[in-house]
């Protein structure tokens, strides 16, 4: 077996927010111990340079997102005064994501962040699993294994990422390996934070909806979360994933409610798109742990409880950090990379092998 090293995961999520910044110390089969994090927020300017960036494949503005996002991951790894990092988990920021015309795109130089950090870098870990014919998403799920593992859970759990998009994964932790036949399944739910985040920059110039606050007072038009539902994309069996736009029409359902219902209808479709994914578990699971920017907001979480019928908690229950788990799971993924281990297979991404994502980038 080989010996636990120190990580450090990085991960800029949809919501285009920031980067989250977290040490692992770990072989990639297990974790050992999970070690310091950090927070860098874009500012507004940078924000906007991702954002005329996003859905593009190439051209100025993604070369100028790549610049800036390289750039600023070497600040975030400065801002965690990592001196005794053997690794870095660099997952770069997704501008577009087409699997069923195999292609992705995350943006960032990890041959100049090795350079600029002094520290052998994994990136491009999605690109060999599109090629390969897997959607390249999501990632976690071999980290939510692990995780199952570390937090001692006897039964099968699911795991519930409310980023700008939603994922869960179904873990069967009575099983020895990740690669076992049923140990994971794992696929994008649908739309979460992305939308409800950008309905209130339009609406009212904030980020998002603080505490659920303004969601709270509203009421969700239930037959536009039912008509939402109808998408092709809800019939369609699991592994499968989706970009941050993938539902442009959101919008438009919404355009014509007060702020406060739309907000609610938002977190709504957020709920009934978890609960229509949950109909694809192996097994029942013994309960949900949310992590993600979402679980800060209690309208959503409130409707998960009414929807799903099994416990839903905030990882924090079992000594988790929802904020750091996917830059821990960048982590994790980097040594198993390094390890030359499998990062994704049939039944996280729909790959018809398993397949160990990333290319490594020495200083």
């Amino acid at each position: 077996m080989s010996d636990a090293i120190r990580v450090v995961g990085m991960m800029s999520g949809t919501s285009m927010d920031g980067i989250d910044v977290a040490e692992v110390v770990t072989d990639g089969i297990t974790v050992q111990e999970f070690g310091r994090t950090a927070y860098v927020p874009y500012s507004e300017d940078e924000r906007q340079i991702l954002h005329r960036a996003m859905g593009q494949w190439g051209g100025l503005h993604v070369r100028a997102a790549a610049k800036l996002v390289t750039r600023l991951h070497a600040r975030a790894f400065a801002a965690l005064d990592a001196g005794s990092v053997d690794l870095i988990g660099f997952h770069g920021q997704t501008l577009a994501h087409d699997p069923d015309n195999w292609r992705t795109l995350q943006v960032g130089d990890g041959e100049q962040l090795a350079r600029d950090t002094g520290r052998p870098v994994v990136w491009d870990f999605r690109s060999a699993d599109v090629a390969l014919g897997g959607h390249g998403a999501p990632l976690a799920p071999f980290f939510h294994f692990a995780c199952a593992k570390y937090i001692r859970v006897s039964d099968p759990i699911a795991f519930l990422n409310l980023g700008g998009v939603g994922n869960i994964t179904y873990v069967d932790p009575r099983l020895d390996d990740v690669t076992d036949l049923g140990a994971v399944l794992a696929f994008d739910t649908g739309p979460a934070n992305a939308p409800l985040n950008d309905f209130m920059m339009a609406r009212s110039g904030h980020a998002y909806d603080a505490h659920g606050a303004l969601a709270a007072i509203g009421t969700p038009n239930m037959d536009v979360v039912r008509a939402f539902l109808n998408a092709p994309y809800f019939r369609k069996l699991p592994p499968k994933s989706l970009d941050r736009n993938s539902f442009p029409q959101i919008a438009e359902l919404v355009a014509h409610m007060n702020d406060a219902d739309g907000a609610a209808t938002l977190c709504a479709i957020i709920a009934a798109t978890v609960a229509t994914g949950m109909e694809h578990m192996p097994e029942p699971v013994s309960q949900v742990l949310v992590c993600g920017g979402g679980r800060h907001n209690p309208v959503i979480i409130s409707m998960l409880r009414a929807g799903l019928g099994v416990p839903v908690l905030a990882v924090e229950h079992h000594g988790l950090n929802g904020d750091m788990l996917e830059a821990q799971a960048f982590a994790y993924l980097a040594a198993r990379v390094l390890n030359k281990r499998p990062t994704s297979g049939p039944s996280t991404t729909g790959a018809p092998v398993f397949i160990g994502g990333g290319e490594l980038a020495r200083p």
